[in-house]
């Protein structure tokens, strides 16, 4: 069973962009932040979750 590493890593990419569009949508920011980050993330995959991981909108729970 070949498992090309490519593959592999898409399928990781598209879990972790789903899963920071759910957090996103459900954030309490405004809608327009809600649309920009979410275009973002899609638009530019693994450099819109990096910045999005890094900058996007916190809840209260996830900051220190």
């Amino acid at each position: 069973m070949d498992i090309e590493v490519g593959g592999l890593f898409g399928l990781l990419l598209l879990i972790a962009d789903v899963w920071a569009i759910v957090n996103i949508v459900q954030s309490e920011k405004s809608t327009g932040v809600k649309v920009a980050w979410t275009v973002f993330v899609i638009l530019l995959p693994l450099v819109g979750l990096i910045v999005w991981l890094l900058l996007g909108p916190r809840s209260r729970s996830r900051r220190v």
